[in-house]
């Protein structure tokens, strides 16, 4: 028991000697020691460069009021960390035993630098000298290397900023971290707050095995993101040099809102199409941003979507996806903004509020689509199948396999935001039903039929008004039986009367020409059961107006002749006046009449005039020339008798 005293009694005294030892040490040079001690750790050259305090136990630590950690030899800029005042917490016993266990490290207003390159490299993994990437003290071939353990980090008011090789630089500012990782084997814990457009950004994490994370390995993790008006949430592995795979879902409520508090403002995305969001998918991606995405699930607001994509995320995101819907709604991409200023519901004429199109630059790429039926506002398609080309703001719909109005449409529509909005296309039907067809494009339900057409078609303006009166193009129609509503040709040839009725036609065929909104076309032909009839006029496309006039003709009266009565129809094409033109009438069916009845009326008028005036004519003259010679004559008789 004596020894046993004195063994303790010799145990105290040289903790005591070292404890006096270690008080009579200035802060500087125990802070020269530390840094020195870090630089051995990190393989990096760490300096503090204000003035340092010291604290003893049970926490033995610095506080400096500047601290800078060098970057890696093969950074760009400057120093990897640089702060204003920083205060790093040791555990005295872990010390003792040999241990370097940091209990605390705090920073205020720091810069972070860290940079990656495209072969590994990073510049947040530390080396001892001999070349590998894992935090631990320096050692001889005979001792254990002694790992270096942080309980806990806390960083406020920093900034950020990282430099991916073959990326885009990413900088933030105002970030807040805090780091728990009590047990040296296990997780740790992040709290972070990031506000780089002046929202901010919550992100709670757990990264399993930390220190494994901390050397490259590939670890779980569990992250939970949230910004205004949305959240994201991640579940699977991922490891520091960026590589992720998982299971992720995305709500939004104000997807505008979101992508702001994350630094992309501005972004006004169309209605049903990602104004507000809710997706799941899985992801995996790879360390140069490679993004793909599988069994991928997404209601955008109203449109849902499923399917498979790839996508690169260096700048302007590029995308190769595959994608199936039901009912899709897209038409925000070919009308006004809702809420803006346009016509009045009880206005005729086309929407004048302005096209959103900026949404056409949010990605390079080809997605092809398939979905059960697509509404695009004009028109109504069935089941579609379509490749959607993008490019630096000009986006195809290419038509592969399009079921519309009983038949069948193809070619392809294109939207080209690069210089203003412009809209075109070449589109070819076949077997469509025109009554449908025509009410959803222009608002005409009085033509019925089934038939081919085509048409070639462009257009420019920042309105749905803009565009339509500033079109251009062609096009042929070939329809079989049909009808025209309020009309009644075979009527129209007895009475002159075209109020009400209906015209059947078997056949009916016409090309025409677009400029600046108007259709023009001169060559339509109907045949009809008892007679043929055709057409020629205009269309307003852009005013909703018509001057159009249908000429029928039966061809077996009028001592075969025929009799033609043309109709003239004129006005908005809503309720246009349908009226015959009389003088037309008269001159397309009683020409030789009319001139046999004006030769008469001459004939008389002429011969009254030789009665009363006493003219005589000369073979082969005319009367007014013989009334000329008569007054001539008359006028010398007046004169010469001035000199009687």
């Amino acid at each position: 028991m004596k020894w046993t005293l004195r063994i303790i009694g010799l145990l105290v005294l040289i903790v005591v000697l070292f404890g006096v030892s270690i008080l009579f040490l200035p802060a500087d040079r125990i802070a020269k020691i530390g840094t020195d001690q870090l630089s051995r750790i990190t393989g990096r050259n760490v300096s503090v460069t204000g003035d340092v305090s010291m604290t003893f136990w049970p926490v033995l630590g610095v506080s400096a009021a500047g601290l800078e950690v060098g970057n890696a030899d093969w950074a760009k800029d400057g120093a990897m960390l640089s702060a204003a005042q920083a205060t790093i917490g040791v555990d005295a016993m872990s010390l003792l035993r040999g241990d370097i266990r940091i209990t605390n490290i705090e920073a205020t207003s720091p810069t972070i630098r860290l940079e990656s390159r495209a072969d590994g490299r990073a510049s947040w993994q530390f080396t001892d000298g001999g070349g590998t990437a894992q935090i631990e003290t320096e050692t001889t071939a005979d001792t254990p290397a002694r790992q270096v353990t942080i309980e806990r980090l806390v960083i406020n008011d920093a900034t950020l900023i990282y430099d991916a090789e073959g990326g885009d630089l990413v900088s933030y500012n105002g970030v807040d971290l805090a780091l728990d990782w009590p047990e040296p084997a296990g997780a740790a814990t992040i709290k972070a707050a990031l506000r780089p457009a002046g929202g901010q950004i919550s992100v709670d994490a757990v990264i399993e095995r930390f220190a494994g994370f901390l050397n490259g390995d590939v670890q779980p993790v569990a992250l939970d993101a949230s910004a205004g008006g949305g959240s994201l949430a991640l579940k699977g592995r991922a490891s520091l040099e960026g590589a992720v795979a998982g299971s992720l879902r995305l709500t939004t409520q104000d997807t505008a809102g979101f992508l702001a508090a994350l630094g992309v403002a501005g972004v006004d995305l169309p209605a049903r199409l990602g104004r507000q969001i809710d997706l799941q998918t899985d992801l995996t991606l790879t360390p140069d941003r490679r993004l793909a995405l599988r069994d991928l699930s997404a209601d955008l607001g109203g449109n849902r979507l499923s399917g498979a994509a790839d996508i690169v995320l260096n700048g302007t995101p590029q995308v190769n996806a595959q994608l199936t819907a039901g009912a899709l709604d897209l038409r925000s991409l070919t009308a006004g903004s809702e809420g803006g200023s346009s016509t009045t519901s009880g206005e005729a004429g086309w929407p004048t509020d302005r096209i959103d199109a900026s949404g056409l630059a949010a990605f390079n790429g080809a997605v092809s689509l398939k979905a059960e039926r697509v509404d695009l506002g004009a028109l109504t398609l069935g089941a579609t199948r379509v490749l959607l080309t993008n490019d630096r703001s000009r986006m195809v719909f290419e038509l592969r396999e399009v079921q519309a109005y009983g038949g069948q449409l193809t070619g392809e529509f294109v939207m080209n935001n690069r210089n203003g909005l412009s809209v075109g296309g070449a589109l070819r039907a076949a077997g469509v039903q025109m009554n449908p067809l025509l009410t959803d494009l222009a608002g005409i339900d009085r033509f019925t039929g089934a038939g081919d057409a085509e048409v070639s078609f462009l257009g420019s303006g920042s309105s749905v008004d803009a565009i339509m009166r500033s079109l251009s193009g062609k096009g042929a129609l070939n329809i079989g039986r049909g009808s025209i509503a309020g009309i009644d040709l075979d009527n129209l040839l007895g009475s002159f009367d075209v109020a009400g009725g209906t015209t059947v036609f078997d056949a009916m065929t016409a090309s025409f020409a677009i400029e600046n909104g108007v259709l023009v076309n001169d060559n339509l032909m109907m045949s009809l059961t008892n007679f043929e009839a055709s057409g020629a006029g205009q269309v307003n496309l852009g005013a909703q107006t018509l001057d159009y006039t249908v000429t029928p003709r039966a061809l077996r009266v009028n001592d075969d002749r025929g009799l033609a009565v043309p109709v003239r129809i004129v006005g908005p094409w809503a309720d246009p006046s349908i009226q015959p033109d009389l003088k037309a009438v008269i001159d397309l069916n009683f020409k030789e009449e009319r001139q046999a009845a004006e030769e008469r009326v001459k004939q008389q008028v002429e011969q009254k005039l030789e009665e009363e005036l006493g003219i005589v004519r000369e073979d082969g003259q005319s009367v007014e020339d013989a009334i000329k010679d008569r007054v001539e004559d008359k006028l010398k008789e007046e004169l010469f008798r001035i000199f009687d």
